[in-house]
């Protein structure tokens, strides 16, 4: 999870990005983009974190009891995960 300054940190390198985009016009003042971009980046983190929630929660209910950090623990991680985001981005 990030905190409030990293979002806004982020946010302004996100900004900084987009002007600095030969091809990009912002049309709306700094302050009302960099809220939208924290906004964005608020709902995207949010949804990662339900993801993660969701995958530990599935890897916790395997009765083999499968310990973190293995080998094992980071394959199934990483494919629940993928489950997971392909799920979300269907829904």
């Amino acid at each position: 999870m990030l905190s409030e300054d990293k979002v806004s940190h982020l946010s302004h390198v996100i900004l900084t990005a987009v002007k600095s985009h030969r091809r990009s016009t912002i049309i709306s003042s700094e302050e009302r983009v960099l809220k939208e971009i924290k906004r964005v980046l608020g709902i995207e983190l949010a949804q990662e974190r339900d993801i993660e929630q969701k995958v530990r929660a599935k890897l916790a209910s395997y009765s083999k009891g499968i310990v973190e950090g293995s080998a094992e623990w980071d394959v199934l991680y990483r494919k629940t995960y993928e489950e997971e985001t392909r799920k979300q981005s269907k829904s």
